[in-house]
C-alpha cells in the first residue's frame, strides 16, 4: 500500500514538473492592426481573414507574419520563440522529479517556450499619398 502511494506521488510530481503538461504545446497569438481589418499570413500557411484575430500556434514554431490590406503597403514581422520565466520552471522541474524523458519532450515539443512579440500589433501605412499632397505635387508647388 505504502509503495503504490510512494510511486503514485512520484507519477504526479513528474507530471506536475512537466511543461507540456502544465503549460501546452501551443500558444494562442493575436494580432492587431491599426487600421483593423488587414489580413493576416504567415510563413507556416496560417491566416486570419481580418485582425483582430489570434492562431493557435505550436510553441516551438517561429515565423513571418504578413499584415496586408487595401490601400496600405503591407507590412511583415518577424515572431520568434525564447524560453520564459513559466516554461524554465517547468523544464527545471523535470531536472527535480528526474524526468530526463520529460525534459526530451518539452524540449521538442518546446513547451518551455512562449512567442516574441505576442501580440503582434502593427500600424499600415496608406500606400498613396493624401489627395492634398497629390494635387499640390501635379500643380508643381514645392513639397512641404
Amino acid at each position: 500500500m505504502v509503495k503504490q502511494g510512494l510511486a503514485a506521488a512520484l507519477v504526479a510530481g513528474s507530471v506536475a514538473a512537466c511543461g507540456s503538461v502544465t503549460r501546452g504545446t501551443s500558444e494562442l497569438i493575436a494580432f492587431t492592426s491599426e487600421p483593423p481589418g488587414a489580413a493576416v499570413a504567415t510563413t507556416t500557411n496560417r491566416f486570419c481573414p481580418a485582425t483582430p484575430c489570434s492562431l493557435d500556434v505550436p510553441r516551438s514554431e517561429e515565423f513571418d507574419a504578413t499584415f496586408t490590406k487595401p490601400g496600405f503597403r503591407p507590412e511583415t514581422v518577424p515572431v520568434r520563440t525564447r524560453v520564459v520565466g513559466t516554461g524554465a520552471a517547468g523544464f527545471a522541474g523535470n531536472v527535480l522529479a528526474g524526468g530526463v524523458i520529460g525534459m526530451g519532450v518539452d524540449a521538442y515539443t518546446g513547451a518551455a517556450m512562449d512567442h516574441t512579440p505576442n501580440p503582434v500589433a502593427v500600424t499600415l501605412v496608406p500606400d498613396a499619398l493624401p489627395s492634398a499632397e497629390r494635387t499640390r505635387r501635379r500643380r508643381g508647388k514645392p513639397e512641404v
